[in-house]
């Protein structure tokens, strides 16, 4: 579980960061992120139903994604909001095979310090 003061939860926020972020995207997660007037990023996680019509499955998705981001919290640039959007072929893979998504993602972005 991400701490409180690295989670993005409001509406506002979500609706700021597609609308003026930028993005990049790799085979099976997309990312937008945008600058925030905090001293912390924060990371918001969007699994459709595309995804999976199962809410298991989904939880499950966002669980994984949540610990990988969570290992590379300290590494991430300060003053952030991330979201992380997914695709529905990421089902199929493992949480060493997120993981490794994940970081090739903060790379391509260029958030990682």
């Amino acid at each position: 579980m991400l701490p409180k003061l690295n989670r993005l939860k409001k509406k506002k926020d979500f609706e700021r960061v597609f609308k003026s972020g930028k993005g990049v995207n790799l085979n099976f997660i997309a990312l937008k992120f945008n600058k925030n007037e905090l001293k912390n990023s924060r990371f918001g996680f969007i699994v459709s139903s595309k995804v999976s019509k199962k809410a298991v499955v989904r939880n499950k998705i966002k669980r994984r994604l949540r610990e990988s981001v969570k290992k590379k919290i300290n590494d991430v640039k300060k003053g952030l909001d991330i979201i992380l959007i997914t695709f529905p072929a990421l089902k199929n893979k493992d949480f060493q095979e997120i993981d490794e998504i994940v970081e090739k993602l903060f790379k391509k972005a260029g958030i990682l310090l």
